[in-house]
């Protein structure tokens, strides 16, 4: 077995991992609410490997109404050491047809009804999203999805909306004019609850369609995606494998392993007791539950 624990956030088409040894299921609980479904652990390759499928088993969650803060809560008190996140996207660059993969490395958040933090409720801090992924694991997952034959793209940015509907023409041009590469609606405030939880994160998108700013493609159509959403899915399986046969034994420490020593800015004497519990999975060397 390594050090590394992955945690893997499955998106629309990936609703399970095969071939997990010494699977089991765990029926997850967290101060934040339900998590969306039951997790899965299992070893694969001698990496340990918890699995979330995001909208829950048969896509029952819109991305709305994902509790992302009970997810990544969930995949922490897991054991997780770091956090792959897989999603169907749009595309907002020519060159990034239906089937590519990209590895973002930034984010545009256009949410606007999601809890997006873990510090409310009178306990206060500031992490730093200058760079919201890790680029160790991205670099990893990068290297693992050429190695299932998809079209890779190392970089790129990803713009969340709040969905569930598709955007308009004129929000899609505008996203292109900002620079965005694809567009999606879960991958935040995910990554930044990552960020909260010192996990490092990293997001494989799967490119499903063009958006609709491109004049020459039919508009997005919820048929189309699901047919290239069952081939992203087989080769988002492939790269996981290969992601876990791929990582060294030893798991070098990151930074972002201990990103709150510096965030939070509440006098600890003033930290409420029930938030504290709450936080208590998030970074327990810092927020120790009461007794």
């Amino acid at each position: 077995m390594t050090d590394w624990v992955l945690g893997v956030i499955g998106g629309s088409g990936l609703y399970e991992i095969e071939g997990l040894n010494h699977r089991r299921t765990i029926r997850a609980t967290s101060p934040w609410g339900p998590p969306s479904d039951d997790l899965v652990t299992g070893e694969l390759h001698g990496v340990r490997l918890v699995f979330l499928p995001r909208h829950g088993v048969g896509h029952r969650i819109p991305p709305g109404a994902v509790n992302a803060r009970a997810n990544i809560d969930a995949l922490k008190r897991a054991g997780c050491t770091d956090l792959l996140s897989v999603s169907a996207v749009g595309s907002l660059r020519e060159d990034l047809a239906p089937g590519a993969f990209v590895v973002a490395d930034q984010f545009i958040d256009r949410t606007v009804s999601r809890p997006a933090t873990f510090f409310d409720d009178g306990l206060v801090a500031h992490v730093s999203m200058a760079d919201p992924v890790c680029s160790r694991l991205s670099s990893l997952a990068a290297t693992a999805a050429r190695a299932a034959g998809a079209p890779t793209v190392e970089g790129g940015v990803y713009v969340a909306i709040e969905g569930p509907q598709f955007s308009t023409r004129a929000e899609s041009e505008l996203y292109r004019s900002w620079g965005a590469s694809v567009i999606g609606m879960t991958a935040m405030p995910e990554a930044r609850l990552a960020r909260e939880a010192e996990l490092p994160y990293a997001s494989v998108c799967m490119v499903t369609d063009y958006d609709c700013w491109r004049a020459q493609t039919a508009h997005v159509e919820v048929a189309g995606v699901l047919a290239i959403l069952k081939s992203n899915a087989e080769t988002a399986r492939s790269l996981i494998g290969r992601l876990a046969a791929a990582l060294p034994r030893d798991r070098p420490a990151s930074p972002i392993d201990t990103g709150l020593d510096q965030a939070v800015v509440t006098d600890p004497t003033l930290w409420p007791p029930e938030q504290v519990r709450k936080l208590a999975a998030i970074c327990p060397r810092r927020f120790a539950s009461p007794a």
